[in-house]
């Protein structure tokens, strides 16, 4: 306690001090608090440039190291789509669930969320201030609407790694003697349920929905599609699952004016990029100022790289006669004489496939929502409510395009799992896999039973408290509120 106070003394004075400061960040970074001056005209934006470049500041953290290369670790390598691959102790705990509270990509992960949520919270709380004539009230509800969608895509990530966490909607305006009691709980939260972090995201969702533009040629800005998409994707991920919003929400999407494109390749040939299919993709100029490096970890002879295709996803290809999405996604290479793994042989090793320039300054998009997940998601939805010849009719609109047959699923039971192979296939290594596998209470067996090389079982421990991750050990150390997950 004794530190705590001493440190915001230390920051109050600076807040005094430094006077000509309009943003101080204060401990914990991590968790989004800002400290903002609050003089008489201490208004955080001015102008309409001035919220239009914080708005863009929230943007642009889709291209941080989170998204451009956690992401698919978390989505990928920790389910069996994808082992770790590459050399980072780090990533192997991950792939392993083996983590422990002082992994250094839990602690970078846990701080880059809540940055991002952090820079919402200042867009949010101040766009309405902001009495620049050139920042029309239209515009002023739009920019609201988006950045309560990026934070409620931030808070997603967050509760689905972590479940219960700090809630963050506010910065702090002033520090004080008196006021210390109101901001401390602020400054040092202690954990929201899961359910009120459901419920937030879901009301920041609803915040944006009548808002935001209904289309965009560029899908790196918040549409109504992609509102609708993550309202769906929300409901069939809390507990419990609500599919009747999960069906309302996906046809939404549906009837919003998206299509797939006739050939399953050309999402990946960097040649229709934002697409009738894209309803939210992130778009990268190249170059040094805005390189796609991600892709550069996922594919290339110069290092071992990140991901590697597991055995078990490339059976399933196999298993399926699936050549199209599998030629699409995965690419075998001779890498004899660089390095060795044991999964694979030097003279045929596996790459990811669907990122496929991987220069240095790449412009390669990455799409994170597209139709075809969404149809999928509305064909579990009408299975779980009995459809079980309305969801077979989806699932074999996603086949047909990759030349398989209609599924042979003819009960609910049955049709689970077809749709869980579906999705497997059809979205490989973008992201969705290991929360695919949580959400259906999947995780544990499918992890358990996997195999490797000839069939062989990887020995994977999955266990209830490992579908979690651990509480930072730093955080931890600077917040005395915030507790640890079970088994950490």
């Amino acid at each position: 306690m004794k530190k705590i106070l001493f440190s915001l003394s230390i920051l109050a004075t600076a807040l005094l001090l430094g006077s000509c400061e309009k943003f101080l960040e204060l401990e914990p970074q991590s968790q989004g608090v800002a400290v903002t001056n609050t003089s008489a005209d201490s208004v955080l934006y001015k102008s309409a440039s001035e919220v239009e470049a914080a708005l863009a500041g929230c943007y642009s953290d889709f291209k941080n190291e989170y998204y451009q290369l956690d992401y698919f670790v978390n989505g990928d390598a920790q389910s069996d789509d994808a082992y770790a691959g590459g050399d980072n102790p780090a990533n192997f705990q991950i792939d392993d669930y083996k983590l422990d509270a002082t992994n250094t990509n839990v602690s970078r992960d846990w701080a880059y969320l809540y940055s991002t949520v952090g820079k919402c919270n200042a867009v949010i709380n101040n766009v309405g201030k902001v009495s620049d004539p050139a920042l029309t009230d239209t515009r002023k509800a739009e920019i609201l609407g988006e950045a309560s969608f990026i934070r409620a895509f931030m808070y997603f990530q967050l509760v689905q790694l972590w479940g219960d966490v700090p809630l963050q909607l506010q910065e702090v305006t002033t520090i004080s003697a008196d006021n210390l009691d109101d901001i401390y709980p602020i400054i040092f939260p202690a954990r929201a349920p899961k359910e009120e972090i459901y419920a937030q995201i879901i009301a920041d969702l609803e915040t944006a929905l009548p808002r935001v533009r209904t289309t965009n040629v560029h899908k790196g800005y918040v549409t109504k599609g992609a509102v609708n998409a993550m309202l769906a994707k929300v409901y069939a991920t809390r507990e419990p699952h609500d599919w009747d919003k999960v069906n309302q929400y996906c046809d939404a999407v549906i009837n919003g004016g998206y299509a797939l494109l006739a050939d399953y390749n050309q999402l990946w040939n960097n040649a229709n990029e934002n697409s009738a299919e894209a309803i939210f993709e992130i778009n990268y100029n190249g170059g040094i100022t805005d390189g796609n490096w991600g892709t550069k970890i996922f594919r290339g002879l110069d290092w071992k790289k990140f991901n590697l295709p597991a055995n078990d996803l490339v059976a399933a290809f196999d298993a399926e006669g699936d050549n199209i999405r599998k030629n699409a996604s995965v690419i075998f290479l001779d890498v004899s004489g660089k390095w060795s793994d044991s999964h694979w042989p030097q003279t045929h090793y596996p790459f990811i496939n669907k990122w496929r320039n991987f220069q240095e300054g790449s412009d390669q998009n990455y799409i994170f929502i597209r139709l075809a997940d969404i149809l999928l998601l509305k064909a579990e939805a009408l299975n779980e409510m009995g459809d079980v010849d309305g969801a077979a009719t989806l699932v074999n609109q996603i086949r047909s395009r990759v030349s398989l047959p209609n599924t042979a699923a003819a009960n609910q039971a049955a049709m689970r799992l077809a749709i869980e192979k579906e999705r497997r296939l059809e979205l490989a290594f973008e992201g969705h896999r290991w929360y695919d596998l949580k959400r259906t209470g999947r995780a544990i067996p499918v992890m358990n039973a996997a195999v490797g090389v000839n069939g062989q079982p990887l020995g994977y421990n999955l266990t209830e408290n490992r579908l979690l991750w651990p509480i930072p050990q730093a955080e931890l150390d600077k917040n005395t509120k915030l507790t640890q997950n079970p088994g950490y």
